[in-house]
């Protein structure tokens, strides 16, 4: 599978790139849209979101070099060249939970109700970026036979595209992607709900994408690894966790208390 979108002498622009950009600039523009449901200002919205994608960017590297340390150490110019792949998710979810509770923090608003209205919008962008990992032929699962592939009634291109180096491997980015997708339909279900809870949706994502990404990560070939250990499942069952746990302590508040879907104009107070 060609990576490139355009490989000139004079600039080259990859699939991977251009779909994360695409990913970003939807969840962007629907976040926008949600925040004015709560009256909240494009402006708040804007600066969240730029700093969470440039700290969110630096916590998928961070996280990617962490766990590759050895190969780093002994070239530690390749530590900046992002552009040569290695980015983790689970970097970027951690380091972009922490940015938006900061920055919430500073304005005094709800760190949950940001996250809630976040989350579709992540799953919506990760679903969107697998296909970049399809594109440079990477994240895929364990060696499989050409009828195997045809027998789940796959695309041609993508069953071509899973031809690699002599092999057929399984197309775990795309299970990944259609799980995302799943998931943010459910997530718009729930929050339609007249008496969805703030924290919910947040919960939800962390249980869904959790539940998800731990199986198709026992089938990956390319897991980041702690010793004998997929670091990938190790996290996903922490964040599941932190999902239930958010859940159930929501549940337990008053029917009426806390609501997602209020007519409450929602004032950013920075201290």
């Amino acid at each position: 599978m060609n990576p490139y979108i355009i490989n000139t002498e004079f600039i080259q622009i990859k699939w991977y790139s251009v779909l994360i950009i695409f990913g970003l600039l939807i969840s962007f523009f629907w976040m926008i849209k949600e925040a004015k449901r709560f009256s909240l200002s494009k402006e708040f919205i804007i600066n969240l979101i730029f700093w969470t994608i440039i700290f969110g960017i630096i916590g998928a590297r961070v996280y990617y070099v962490l766990f590759n340390l050895d190969y780093y150490l002994s070239n530690p110019s390749e530590i900046i060249k992002i552009w040569n792949g290695g980015i983790a998710i689970h970097g970027a979810l951690i380091f972009g939970i922490i940015t938006i509770f900061i920055y919430c923090k500073k304005y005094k608003i709800s760190t949950l109700r940001i996250l809630d209205m976040a989350s579709p919008c992540v799953l919506l962008a990760q679903a969107i970026g697998r296909w970049g990992n399809f594109f440079n032929s990477e994240a895929y699962g364990v060696q499989t036979t050409l009828a195997a592939l045809e027998k789940l009634h796959l695309p041609k291109f993508i069953i071509e595209g899973m031809y690699i180096n002599g092999h057929y491997y399984t197309p775990t980015f795309l299970y990944e992607s259609l799980w995302c997708l799943l998931g943010v339909v459910i997530l718009l279900v729930i929050r339609r709900r007249k008496y969805t809870k703030v924290g919910y949706q947040t919960g939800f994502y962390m249980i869904w994408y959790s539940v998800g990404r731990f199986y198709i990560e026992s089938l990956r070939m390319d897991s980041l690894m702690f010793n004998n250990l997929r670091v990938a499942q190790f996290v996903s069952v922490s964040l599941l966790v932190i999902g239930l746990i958010i859940i159930m302590i929501k549940y337990m508040k008053p029917k009426l208390e806390d609501l997602y879907n209020t007519d409450e104009k929602i004032e950013p107070k920075r201290f």
